[in-house]
């Protein structure tokens, strides 16, 4: 290769370059090494890091580079050829560095209590703070190819940086209770406390974190469709209320049992309830659409607490037996009683 005088990088039309190293590897003293704006160079003598240099115009020597004392033979007036790499690192600040958590988070939302798939995209930039130990700690352990791209150093560092945000963001959601349907609004706090996690990281290795945003937070359509459902039964009952909640709810119940070819018993039978809660469905639901139940004709489920027919054994929303109650001692008991307060025995429902 032949030797040249004068040693530059003028740079790449995209600016997604990290490093790039010199093609030139025969160099000898008085070799003039150009580093120009938002660029530093780093020399490297057998493998050995020698020094780096940053913007501005330098003659290479014994005097900047003592270990080429060693190997410069000093009769041929210094004009010795040696070879020698020198790596080029953007010092100039890369904003647009996308990431992304690859695996979703999987979690209980706390305030509707839906499993769902939580993923965080977001973006970042980066500043070499610290050339040497960039080539040091990462660079120099790398495949020396002539063009290090960004993308690569993302490589490296997605798994600390996902770990990072997705602890984050769980502890938001799982420790301070919030729903991932309001998280949205805490974005920008987010951001700051991811990136002062992954800060003393990248600091490691010569970076400096700019900036870090999280720019969205979401999960699947179908996980979202579950909380829809919940969100509009609530809605239907803060409109009807209480006793108009339980009567639709009723009426779906026998809407349904009506194509059951067993009945309406069958039904109930069927989804889990009992002989004598189906029948006093039946009994609420004629009241309902025959004789309009009043107020004065209802009482109060013990368990549930809707409002019921007041002759209704059993209640038509939860089930539960409203009827009074013997106890082995003959002691009369109120409805939902555990224990007789006659004899202390213990109630068997």
């Amino acid at each position: 290769m032949a030797i040249i005088d004068v040693v530059k990088f003028n740079g790449l039309k995209s600016r997604d370059w990290l490093t790039y190293k010199h093609p030139c590897e025969e160099l000898v003293l008085g070799t003039q090494l150009i580093v120009q704006e938002g660029q530093a160079a780093v020399f490297v003598k057998g493998g050995e890091m020698a020094d780096v240099f940053y913007p501005g115009t330098y003659t290479l020597s014994t005097g900047n580079l003592p270990i080429l004392n060693a190997i410069v033979n000093l009769p041929f007036g210094g004009q010795t050829p040696f070879s020698a790499e020198i790596y080029y690192i953007n010092t100039v600040i890369k904003l647009d560095i996308n990431w992304g958590t690859t695996d979703p988070i999987q979690l209980i939302d706390p305030k509707y209590y839906v499993k769902l798939r939580v993923r965080a995209f977001g973006q970042m930039g980066l500043r070499v703070l610290d050339a040497g130990t960039l080539f040091k700690e990462l660079i120099g352990g790398m495949q020396r190819d002539e063009i290090v791209k960004f993308d690569k150093i993302k490589d490296y560092y997605k798994g600390i940086l996902v770990i990072k945000a997705k602890s984050v963001i769980a502890e938001a959601i799982i420790t301070n209770k919030i729903s991932a349907l309001e998280i949205s609004a805490m974005l920008e706090s987010l951001s700051d406390r991811v990136r002062e996690k992954i800060r003393p990281e990248f600091e490691r290795y010569g970076f400096k974190v700019v900036n870090f945003f999280i720019e969205s937070i979401n999960f699947p359509d179908e996980d979202f469709e579950a909380i829809n459902d919940i969100l509009e039964d609530k809605a239907a009952f803060e409109i009807m209320g209480d006793g108009r909640y339980t009567t639709k709810r009723s009426f779906d119940v026998y809407e349904g049992a009506a194509t059951n070819q067993n009945g309406v018993a069958g039904a109930f039978v069927a989804g889990g309830m009992g002989l004598g809660a189906a029948m006093g469905v039946g009994a609420s639901m004629n009241q309902t659409v025959g004789n309009p139940v009043h107020r004065e004709e209802t009482k109060e489920c013990v368990s549930c607490r809707a409002r019921i027919p007041i002759r209704a054994k059993f209640c038509p929303e939860c089930g539960f037996n409203n009827s009074e109650m013997t106890c082995e001692c003959g002691n009369k008991l109120a409805p939902g009683t555990k224990f007789c307060p006659e004899c202390g025995k213990k109630v068997e429902r």
